[in-house]
């Protein structure tokens, strides 16, 4: 059943359309990787997703019970970001803020929920450490263990590999694809188109007028899906 479905939208900011006409939808389990030259607004999309930035045109709504705070987010890091002086489990608690309301502490359960996804990203063991003495990859662990605590549905993700070394990309991307597997509904903003094309069940290729939506089967057979792809393994 869908989650996200977006009906004929504009999207941009200030007024100002990138994209016209997109038409895509998300269903529970998906793993949905969109993708684009620089400025065709995949993260202009992810903001809008989030409720940051209304559409301009058109509508995106959510179904299958899904509500706009219960979406797992992992945004692109800036140097302040990474620089940030807290404790990992400080950091990894704070994903269920959007949970807590009013309530100034979190509950035991929140607790347990945070405990259990450092555990599942391997960090256990770095919970008293300070955020920004650890790795790049150390770092992206956290942060996708915080955007669990807010859901059990859907991980929306800006470029998770950005940055890191070739070895601790493979690793995410795993981690990334195990989570897919338990059931968790996956949309991704790459530039690593190769990567997309592995793990991917679906691919939104977005442009001012949007070039693709569908599976990772169909994106391969068409031309936009060859010579993008063919491009991006030429490294132009």
């Amino acid at each position: 059943m869908a989650q996200i479905i977006c009906k004929n939208a504009s999207l941009g900011y200030d007024g100002r359309a990138i994209t016209h006409g997109l038409n895509f939808e998300v269903n529970a389990g998906d793993y949905l990787c969109i993708v684009g030259e620089n400025g065709a607004g995949k993260s202009t999309l992810i903001k809008t997703i989030l409720g940051l930035n209304p559409p301009l045109g058109g509508e995106i709504k959510f179904s299958d019970g899904l509500k706009q705070n219960e979406i797992g987010y992992l945004p692109q890091q800036t140097p302040v970001q990474r620089d940030f002086p807290a404790s990992v489990k400080e950091i990894v608690l704070s994903g269920c803020l959007g949970k807590s309301g009013f309530r100034p502490f979190y509950s035991a359960e929140q607790k347990k929920a945070a405990a259990e996804n450092m555990e599942k990203m391997g960090i256990t063991e770095l919970s008293g450490c300070c955020y920004r003495e650890l790795s790049g990859g150390q770092q992206q662990r956290v942060l996708l263990a915080r955007a669990l605590c807010a859901t059990t549905k859907l991980l929306l993700l800006d470029e998770p590999v950005a940055g890191l070394d070739p070895k601790v990309t493979r690793e995410m991307y795993e981690l990334i694809a195990s989570l897919n597997r338990e059931g968790i509904t996956v949309i991704m903003v790459s530039h690593d188109i190769a990567s997309a094309v592995k793990y991917a069940s679906h691919i939104l290729h977005l442009g001012e007028v949007p070039k693709f939506f569908g599976t990772k089967e169909n994106y391969l057979k068409t031309d936009v899906g060859r010579a993008f792809v063919n491009e991006e393994a030429s490294g132009k």
